[in-house]
Parts: C-alpha cells; sequence; structure tokens
C-alpha cells in the first residue's frame, strides 16, 4: 500500500514595511520536488505596495523557479532558502530605492 506524504509547512507569514508595503512569505516542503523544479521547496515570496503587487518569486508547477518583476517574468536560479529569501530581500530594497516616490 503506497501511502501519500503530505507538504510541510516551513514559512507562513507576512512581514510589514509600512501601512502600505508588505511582504508575503510562503514556503513549504514537498516529499518530492514539483514538476519543473530540482529541490523540494515550493514557495510563493510577494512584495505588495498599495494593493498591487509589485513583485513575486514563485515556482508554479510546470514553470520553475521563476520571478515576476512588475510585468516582466525572468527565471529565478534557486541555491538555497537562504539565498532565495536574501535574493527577494535585496530585490525589495532595489524597488523601494527606485520608487521612492511612491
Amino acid at each position: 500500500m503506497m501511502v501519500a506524504m503530505k507538504a510541510t509547512s516551513l514559512i507562513d507569514e507576512r512581514v510589514y514595511f509600512s501601512e502600505r508595503k508588505f511582504a508575503d512569505i510562503v514556503i513549504w516542503l514537498l516529499p518530492k520536488p514539483a514538476i519543473g523544479s530540482a529541490h523540494p521547496f515550493k514557495y510563493r515570496l510577494a512584495y505588495v505596495v498599495d494593493e498591487q503587487c509589485v513583485m513575486r518569486y514563485d515556482n508554479e508547477v510546470g514553470k520553475g523557479d521563476h520571478r515576476h518583476l512588475g510585468l516582466r517574468q525572468t527565471t529565478y536560479r534557486f541555491t538555497t532558502l537562504k539565498r532565495l529569501i536574501a535574493d527577494f530581500d535585496a530585490d525589495i530594497g532595489r524597488w523601494n530605492n527606485e520608487n521612492s516616490d511612491i
């Protein structure tokens, strides 16, 4: 008999930067890699400003690791969870710097 293993939630949190800006960080450990990914993590990291998602890192099934910066989608090279969060944080800093008038 085959027993299906379930995904385990590792992180599910919202980080507020101001009343208008927050990041949602959701990371799951899967029993095996999702189609399109070489690692056992499923993730969604989103930066929201004035109720608009301005940046998102995720790995949809079949699409693999990628990020959305505005309307642009680019491939993301996943190495570790620590690096993923550091890259996301650095992109938030860049976005805030480039959009300081918002």
